[in-house]
């Protein structure tokens, strides 16, 4: 991890708030009127979360944060495109965000979709041409194949990310950003650190 306190303390404020929703004790911050007015003027969230389009996994509320804490871009298999790329850059260049992390789940459907082969129709083979590196660096390791390329998968994500130039590159060099790859059990509701 870095050592910049700032990026340490993002991390364990994400940290903390998973501990509190997986022991169901949320004490929901940043979610009332003082809030909303505050972040009237501007946002300063404090960090990326780059996660899977699942309906079951909401940052905001597996890490027990609220309005304006968390920038969020969500895309199915938390994969980066162009876009999402220039999300992160615009987060973290004109808002200030130091920490970015790559939210990875368990029983992730893009995943286990890749992980099956066939046909993907329409733009969903966009999807899995994304995927299917991750899988292929896992196919021959000892464990579960689906849940390995999912970690995978993060990790791969958030190195993308570290590696996009000019901006992103650039900051996370200088250690002005850090990028982490997690994982998220739906069974636990716990997060842990890749």
């Amino acid at each position: 991890m870095n050592n910049d306190s700032s990026i340490n303390e993002a991390l364990q404020t994400l940290l903390d708030g998973n501990k509190r929703f997986a022991a169901m004790k949320q004490t929901h911050p940043n979610q009332d009127r003082v809030r909303r007015d505050e972040v009237k003027g501007g946002q300063k969230p404090f960090a990326v979360v780059v996660g899977c389009s699942d309906s079951r996994i909401p940052p905001e509320i597996l890490f027990d944060q609220g309005i304006g804490d968390l920038f969020i871009i969500r895309l199915a298999g938390n994969i980066v495109d162009d876009t999402a790329l220039g999300s992160v850059e615009y987060a973290v260049d004109h808002l200030g965000s130091r920490l970015v992390v790559v939210l990875g789940h368990s029983k992730c459907g893009a995943v286990t979709a890749t992980a099956k082969g066939g046909e993907a129709p329409g733009h969903i083979g966009s999807i899995v041409k994304l995927i299917a590196p991750a899988l292929e660096r896992v196919r021959d390791k000892p464990g579960d194949l689906v849940d390995n390329a999912i970690r995978e998968n993060a990790k791969l994500v958030a190195a993308t990310i570290a590696s996009s130039k000019p901006i992103l590159e650039e900051m996370a060099r200088e250690g002005k950003i850090a990028v982490l790859a997690l994982y998220y059990d739906i069974d636990t509701g716990l997060v842990e650190t890749l």
